[in-house]
């Protein structure tokens, strides 16, 4: 059996009587940009943190390359970290911030130089060695922590919520910097961030946390095609959710009675229970067919809305029972002529598109 690069198993920590992580387990491989996603309080930045040093876990262990991480001080575990907050030492240069890690691992001023001036120029900041922070903006402040944090040539490298405080065009242009380092190096880098665009974006596999828990693991496509929970489905994505009566379940593909009537055969069935139990139902907007004819097994709906966002149209819908359903559709797509406000309308899709918690 191959060793993992990087373990993480059993982790636990609480504080009194408060579980802020729950048996978090996984394996990260050596390069891999794995991306911790939750919301606030689901345990994602506390297991950067014990991955950290920066805190014990109550129980479990961490292992790189086979060897405990749990005795080693944070200080001389050679892990990278970029905060959300800079960081920066507001009295040194930039060169001097960068050339910080270095000189408290007693580097030589040559090698340091060296170091410095490559570190500089994989963050594209080269030639401002002699810029204090203060007269930075602060996507080239966060490029400094990103240089500092790589100077040294970490095997591993975390990341918690460094973007959130830059506006959505610059913290655009630095994920996309990321990527390029990440391809560019090769290093290990754990991320922790609440914005699923971010994730999906950046990642190569994500870890949707949840009350402390991990919910499911795979890269951006698995979590959005194929959810284990009605957490990752609502998560990951723009959802609808209908409720919906299982009328049986068979290997995991059942039969649903929808609101209205409408009966749907063959709809992948997660935590499958006997008929008669109730379902929520799993409906992207995007994967919502449209007509202003009737269709056999479709979904009576009234158009409440219908909002033209450039490249595609938001159409708000609602079942008889009042629940609201949004339809996404390519800008021209022929369903919307004729279509106004309190028309009614059918939905349709394919079964094997949605998907039914219970």
């Amino acid at each position: 059996m191959t060793q993992s690069f990087l373990s993480i198993r059993g982790i636990r920590k609480t504080y009194g009587q408060v579980t802020a992580v729950k048996n978090v387990t996984m394996d990260v491989a050596e390069g891999e940009f794995m991306t911790f996603l939750g919301p606030s309080g689901s345990g994602k930045s506390t297991t950067l943190y014990i991955l950290a040093g920066f805190q014990d876990p109550t129980d479990g262990d961490i292992l790189l390359k086979g060897q405990s991480l749990l005795s080693t001080p944070s200080h001389k575990r050679n892990i990278g970290m970029v905060f959300q907050r800079y960081t920066l030492f507001p009295h040194l240069t930039v060169g001097e911030n960068v050339a910080f890690p270095l000189r408290v691992r007693r580097v030589g001023q040559a090698e340091i130089t060296d170091r410095v001036k490559k570190a500089l120029k994989l963050v594209r900041l080269e030639g401002l060695e002699e810029r204090k922070p203060a007269l930075m903006s602060g996507g080239q402040q966060q490029r400094v922590a990103l240089a500092r944090a790589l100077v040294y040539n970490p095997p591993v490298l975390l990341m918690d919520e460094p973007l959130s405080a830059l506006d959505k065009k610059l913290r655009e242009e630095i994920q996309f910097e990321i990527r390029r380092i990440h391809q560019e190096t090769g290093v290990t880098i754990l991320y922790v961030t609440h914005d699923q665009e971010e994730a999906l974006r950046l990642s190569d596999r994500i870890a949707v946390f949840s009350q402390g828990e991990i919910d499911q693991i795979g890269t951006g496509r698995e979590l959005y095609a194929d959810p284990a929970t009605h957490f990752v489905a609502g998560f990951i994505g723009d959802s609808n959710f209908i409720n919906a009566e299982v009328l049986s379940n068979t290997d995991g593909n059942a039969r649903l009675l929808l609101p209205g009537g409408t009966v749907v055969d063959g709809v992948p069935m997660h935590a499958g229970k006997a008929g008669g139990t109730s379902a929520s139902l799993l409906l992207r907007p995007e994967r919502l067919s449209l007509s202003s004819t009737r269709i056999d097994n479709g979904l009576t709906v009234t158009i409440k809305d219908i909002t033209f966002l450039g490249n595609n149209i938001e159409v708000s819908t609602q079942t008889g029972n009042g629940e609201i359903l949004s339809v996404r559709l390519p800008f021209g797509h022929e369903a919307i002529s004729g279509i106004s406000r309190g028309d009614q309308a059918w939905l349709s899709f394919e079964p094997k598109s949605t998907h039914a918690f219970v």
